[in-house]
């Protein structure tokens, strides 16, 4: 439980990663939406954090210097792109044989069909940009766009969008929290399960909507077989 804790605490990674914390949040950032097992990885509550501590008294009650948050509103979106867009390449290549591996503790197949599931519902478009506030369909999305052949140059578009859009605006609200609200810190961790709450509020609204969807079964079909 401590070490889910950990994983979950943006200011765990933040106090490993020390002197090079800016650098780390990037390359998180990428492996989270690049790579299938950087989906439990912090990617929301990371990018909030990191816009607190870019403020000096924040960092200072971590015991770490000041994050950059001119490099990490530069860096930290080229990330979130080139790591979407080789997660769509991984699924372009390889198919389904990405996602034909056994089910672990690390992998699970609902997420891709939780992914393919807002693909079908919003579009390509929408389906691309909406995941980027959705933890773990934020990873397999890109893969799975890949998979479903979706042009990589219209990829590339709403995907950059989507990923400016979403660390430009944790950052910045991040920074806003750490510059207005005394001890930011204490409330990090809370603040980490409401924003997982909020993330996933979407998926589980969803998930109880097509329960009750029954689709009625044509008539003829019980005797088929005759």
């Amino acid at each position: 439980m401590d070490v889910l804790l950990d994983l979950l605490d943006p200011k765990w990674w933040l106090g490993m990663l020390g002197p090079v914390a800016t650098i780390g949040v990037i390359a998180i950032i990428f492996a989270e939406t690049g790579l299938l097992v950087g989906f439990f990885l912090p990617g929301d509550s990371l990018l909030v954090a990191a816009g607190i501590f870019s403020t000096a008294a924040a960092a200072q009650g971590l015991g770490i210097a000041p994050l950059s948050l001119p490099t990490l509103l530069v860096f930290a979106p080229l990330a979130a792109i080139a790591g979407a867009q080789f997660g769509h390449f991984l699924g372009g290549r390889f198919g389904r044989k990405l996602f034909e591996k056994p089910d672990s503790r690390l992998f699970k197949k609902e997420h891709v069909e939780k992914a393919e599931f807002y693909f079908e519902k919003f579009g390509p478009a929408r389906a691309v940009v909406a995941a980027r506030f959705m933890p773990i369909v934020r990873t397999f999305m890109n893969p799975v766009a890949g998979v479903l052949e979706m042009d990589a140059r219209r990829f590339f578009v709403w995907n950059a969008l989507g990923g400016v859009v979403w660390v430009e605006a944790l950052l910045l609200l991040g920074y806003f929290l750490g510059a207005k609200v005394e001890n930011i810190d204490k409330y990090i961790l809370p603040g980490v399960f409401v924003i997982i709450l909020l993330s996933i509020i979407p998926i589980v609204r969803e998930v109880i909507k097509s329960r009750r969807t029954v689709v009625p079964e044509p008539k003829g079909r019980h005797h088929a077989g005759r």
